[in-house]
């Protein structure tokens, strides 16, 4: 995809709403209001926007999932940050100045480059700190130690996430004497993605990986899905586990950690809107995207198909 040099890719984003042009929607940008952005590379960030949603309640978010483009874990960490890169800066363009990465695979391979090289080129652009980018890894890192006994623990992920080793060093950061194994399970977003989850493929695939992992170190008793599609695997998950096994979810600790960061940054808490109301973008079709997003969000969403 060529040299990046700590910038995205040179191509024109298309601001696309429902068939606007791109100078309508930006014009409608200027009236929108200040919102938390959400970002995955398709439908399992839902599940960390579920929580946040619970738990805070009264603030405004706008999703996006670049479903389009989906999955994001066997691509090569330029192609990941670039289109990382591109949907954040599309959801600032929007008027989100917090976006989370809700997807281990952009936290992993480009949420770094992002906060340390892209964002204080905009800051220097736009003369303000105000925007800023959190990732779900280290809020998972920083408490994964307090739910094993045997201190081994598992961290079933997607290919780029598990070749990123990021999880093994925040980890280790936190807790150094934790046994970490990581396991890569490259079918498990394609079921989810594809509405198959339910099925004996499915099984077939929770039970190969969940062996070769238990293979591969006998003393694991928690074990962290370090991707956020894989909550609508956890009933499979869990039957194919040793029933001593704790398994963690993300999304609840997500939210804990953006609450306590909102509290710590007051200044950002008090700029974003509070109505709490929540917009859709997808890069799929409109109607696919709907389809399984309810699915996730246990509740009808209406979503606007986008172009980055």
């Amino acid at each position: 995809m060529g040299n990046r040099k700590g910038n995205c890719i040179k191509t024109q984003p298309l601001y696309f709403v429902f068939g606007r042009t791109a100078g309508f929607a930006l014009s409608l940008r200027r009236n929108m209001s200040t919102m938390i952005g959400v970002f995955d590379s398709g439908f399992g960030g839902l599940t960390i926007l579920s929580s946040m949603r619970k738990l805070l309640p009264e603030y405004d978010y706008l999703y996006l999932g670049d479903n389009a483009r989906a999955p994001y874990g066997s691509r090569s960490f330029e192609v990941i940050y670039d289109y990382t890169c591109q949907a954040v800066e599309y959801l600032f363009a929007q008027g989100c100045e917090l976006v989370i990465l809700a997807c281990n695979t952009a936290s992993a391979k480009a949420l770094r480059t992002i906060q340390q090289v892209r964002l204080p080129q905009i800051w220097q652009q736009e003369g303000s700190r105000s925007k800023r980018v959190l990732g779900i890894i280290r809020p998972t890192a920083e408490v994964i130690g307090q739910y094993t006994k045997t201190g081994h623990v598992a961290v079933l992920a997607t290919e780029g996430t598990v070749a990123s080793d990021s999880y093994r060093i925040e980890i280790s950061k936190q807790f150094p004497n934790l046994h970490i194994t990581q396991q890569a399970c490259p079918m498990w977003v394609p079921l989810v993605e594809n509405d198959e989850y339910h099925s004996a493929g499915a099984d077939y695939f929770v039970h190969k990986y969940i062996d070769l992992m238990l293979h591969s170190d006998k003393q694991i008793d928690t074990v962290l899905l370090a991707c956020t599609h894989y909550p609508l695997l956890l009933d499979k998950i869990r039957s194919a586990l040793p029933a001593d096994i704790r398994v963690m979810v993300q999304g609840d600790i997500v939210a804990r950690s953006l609450a306590d960061y909102l509290q710590r940054h007051s200044d950002l808490a008090g700029r974003l809107e509070k109505g709490g109301r929540c917009r859709y973008l997808s890069t799929e079709q409109s109607d696919k995207f709907g389809r399984l997003a309810t699915l996730f969000m246990q509740s009808p969403v209406e979503v606007e198909h986008i172009v980055l």
